[in-house]
């Protein structure tokens, strides 16, 4: 940075004496006797050299600087993205993917053109700008100098106020096109359910809407655009000619040189350079102001969950996992589970069974973490996981949810995610585990077949399978299958589920299921009913009370023979 920043002084330095030798060559050649023939072509030569190394010393300067202008937008985008995955379920599932990206994405690159042009236009520009008014004074008069001044102070003036005035407009367009590419992600990613529903149109409607506004923001944007240039060159304009006026009266009444007029043209010349890009700059600054304001924003959103200082890791010592009077409700007006107590013995599958919307996902969230209870707590081996780290907590559990999502990756690196750093031998052995290896080496890229965004090139038992294989390479010491089958056939189901009591031996199970039938082999049988307890045995011991479960049993046995 600094040695970048010494060879900005140096190119300024060598811009700003280019006129003196330009001025010093004109006035030799102004001259008649030929003798002198080689002092004009030796200060030609000299313009020429110095105006190479000019250019050298900026290119020089840009070389250098690059590495800290990368660097500086790597870390701030890793930054950002760190801590968005720190931040609670509830966040994510309160914004659209598309949008919260697309400001990253324009946050980071406005780090960048911050970079760019504060260190090396905004305060270069200035820089010049006194150095050429101190040698207009220095050569000629205060006049030239104030002329100078006036005119750059003029402009500044103007620029700022309209630049202010105009952020507005450039702010709509700038959320009128988040809107309209959330709205395009969100339908894409939906694909299947817009062919559903037969409903191509009405996202292309709604597609099209959200561009008209786009389109009318874009115009009022481009149409302020252009008064704030108009003025911007009037400024200018009349201050270019006020000075060559004052470099002509000079002549003619024999103060200056011509080759002091040519000096004034040079230095208006390439002062105007930069005082034209000072819009600009300004403009982008602002524009670099208003896009990096979204993402900061996020970056100080506060974590809803977030670890006590100095808090353990979690200490696994067999997995006994108490939900201790859990009150708990996404809204603190609808309270979902109403002081709720379960105890999973370290080494036994407990199944939770009931109605939907009894709660029985909820327990999986905040066995995770990801959400705090409102009150009462939750223990594994006598540890509130509210006292201990959240990534410990989260590398005891491992989960088979109802709704596989695999990345748009290899088999072989959606399996890996389980335990990332994982032998090709483990993850083979994790997948023939699961049931699944015959399958994938049947596949003509084996391995290393990519499933397609969210897995959708494979069947639902196909991505549960890869599930299983992930969770086994994990290896954790309490499992949860969050209806796990519900969304599979009959008889995938089946297969399904002796993966899953394959897996499950030995470990600290929870099971939240819906159909019954997955669920009898567990050591207790939960069931729940809005956010409470109200029966708890064995199959056979809540079969021969003839209560909630019994009902519910004789429901699906109906069902299925129907």
């Amino acid at each position: 940075m600094v040695v970048a920043l010494l060879l900005l002084f140096a190119a300024k330095g060598a811009n700003a004496y280019l006129p003196v030798l330009y001025k010093k060559a004109v006035d030799a050649l102004s001259l008649t006797q030929p003798a002198i023939l080689l002092v004009p072509v030796g200060l030609i030569i000299a313009y020429g050299f110095v105006r190479v190394s000019a250019l050298a010393f900026t290119e020089l300067r840009d070389s250098l600087f690059a590495r800290v202008q990368q660097h500086t937008v790597r870390i701030v985008g890793v930054r950002v993205f760190r801590h968005l995955q720190q931040l609670s379920l509830r966040f994510h599932l309160n914004r659209q993917t598309g949008g919260v990206n697309r400001s990253i994405e324009r946050g980071t690159r406005a780090v960048d053109t911050l970079l760019s042009y504060l260190v090396f236009s905004l305060f270069p520009t200035f820089f010049e700008i006194g150095l050429v008014t101190l040698l207009l004074w220095h050569f000629f008069n205060g006049w030239f100098a104030l002329v100078t001044l006036l005119t750059v102070l003029s402009y500044g003036i103007y620029t700022f106020s309209i630049t202010e005035w105009r952020t507005r407009f450039y702010r709509e367009m700038n959320e009128d096109e988040s809107r309209a590419n959330t709205q395009a992600i969100d339908s894409l990613l939906n694909f299947e359910t817009v062919k559903y529903f037969n409903n191509e149109e009405l996202e292309v409607s709604k597609y099209n809407a959200l561009l008209r506004k786009l389109e009318d923001s874009s115009v009022r944007s481009q149409t302020s655009l252009s008064l704030l240039n108009v003025g911007q060159n009037l400024i200018i304009s009349i201050g270019l000619t006020i000075m060559m006026i004052m470099a002509a009266k000079g002549i003619v009444n024999g103060h200056m040189s011509i080759g002091d007029f040519v000096m004034v043209n040079t230095y208006l010349l390439q002062l105007y350079q930069p005082l034209n890009g000072l819009g600009f700059v300004y403009r982008a600054i602002k524009r670099a102001f208003t896009d990096m304001e979204t993402m900061f924003g996020l970056l100080y959103t506060e974590r809803e969950i977030a670890d006590k200082s100095n808090a353990p890791a979690l200490r696994i010592q067999g997995g006994n996992v108490v939900f201790d009077q859990v009150v708990f409700g996404y809204d603190t007006r609808r309270i979902i589970l109403h002081g709720l107590s379960l105890t999973i013995p370290a080494g036994k599958k407990v199944a939770v069974v009931g109605h939907s919307g009894a709660g029985k996902s909820t327990l999986s969230r905040l066995l995770f973490r990801f959400y705090d209870v409102q009150a009462g707590s939750i223990h594994i081996d006598g540890q509130d996981v509210r006292e201990v780290t959240q990534e410990s907590v989260r590398q005891a559990i491992g989960i088979v949810p109802q709704d596989t999502v695999l990345f748009n990756d290899t088999i072989r690196a959606n399996i890996a995610y389980g335990r990332p750093g994982a032998s090709d031998a483990e993850i083979e052995q994790a997948a023939q585990l699961a049931h699944i290896h015959d399958f994938i080496l049947a596949m003509p890229d084996g391995y290393n077949t990519v499933v397609g965004e969210r897995g959708l090139k494979l069947s639902g038992g196909e991505k549960q399978r890869v599930a299983i294989a992930r969770t086994i390479l994990k290896n954790p010491a309490i499992l949860v299958f969050d209806e796990a089958t519900s969304a599979l056939d009959t008889r995938t189901e089946r297969a399904i589920q002796a993966n899953l009591q394959e897996l499950s031996q030995g470990k600290t199970t929870l099971v939240i299921a819906h159909r019954l039938s997955t669920v009898v082999d567990a050591d207790q049988i939960v069931v729940m009913s809005q956010g409470t307890i109200i029966e708890q045995g064995h199959h056979s011991d809540l079969l021969a009370r003839d209560g909630v479960y019994a009902a519910m049993w004789r429901q699906q046995a109906a069902e299925s023979m129907g």
